[in-house]
């Protein structure tokens, strides 16, 4: 599996794998302490949590994205999270989907200003249409999650596709008032991510 680090920024950063998921996971650092977020395991991951302060806990945002939270969270000796409620350290949470099918908060730094998704919001060329630069999930286009424009982040990091450190709010206002009506050009532009990440 093959993967390389990204969305480096003052308070964190990510690490993201070469598939057509796009799978992104990331750390955020507050206080000497590193939080880490839907993580997937790599050469050197583990090494670069540890250097960038004590580890604090894993947290994952979405039931079903098991990944490697548990055995990262072991590895570093500490509580694994799962879609937590309420506050945690510096984070809050806010509710995207509380259904049987899917549970998911999306995690809010107000010191930071920075918004954390695991399925809702993504940057991976199946969730966008045409040169949307963040978009709402695919399944979620119909209902987007509209509590999450209330935040006006700085920063938004996603679990699929490389985050936004620029004119993040922007972006997400465009995504949450545009996801129904660029569901054809979605719809389009996953057909052809496929088509693309299929072996020759």
């Amino acid at each position: 599996m093959r993967f390389g680090f990204c969305d480096e920024f003052g308070a964190g950063f990510g690490w993201i794998v070469d598939e057509f998921m796009e799978r992104c996971s990331h750390a955020l650092v507050d206080d000497g302490r590193v939080w880490v977020i839907d993580p997937v395991e790599g050469d050197g991951v583990e090494e670069r949590i540890r250097a960038a302060g004590t580890p604090a806990g894993v947290i994952q945002l979405l039931d079903r994205h098991n990944r490697d939270c548990a055995a990262l969270a072991a590895q570093l000796g500490v509580r694994h999270h799962v879609v937590p409620h309420g506050s945690l350290g510096p984070f809050a949470f806010v509710d995207v989907r509380d259904s049987r099918s899917w549970k998911e908060v999306a995690l809010w730094w107000p010191g930071r200003r920075v918004l954390v998704c695991g399925d809702a919001l993504g940057t991976a060329p199946y969730y966008r249409s045409g040169a949307e630069r963040l978009a709402v999930h695919p399944l979620l286009r119909l209902r987007p999650p509209r509590q999450l424009g209330a935040l006006q982040p700085d920063v938004i990091l996603c679990g699929h596709g490389e985050g936004l450190l620029e004119d993040a709010d922007a972006a997400l206002q465009e995504a949450l008032s545009t996801s129904l009506r660029r569901v054809p050009g979605q719809v389009a532009s996953a057909v052809r991510a496929w088509r693309a990440s299929r072996p020759t």
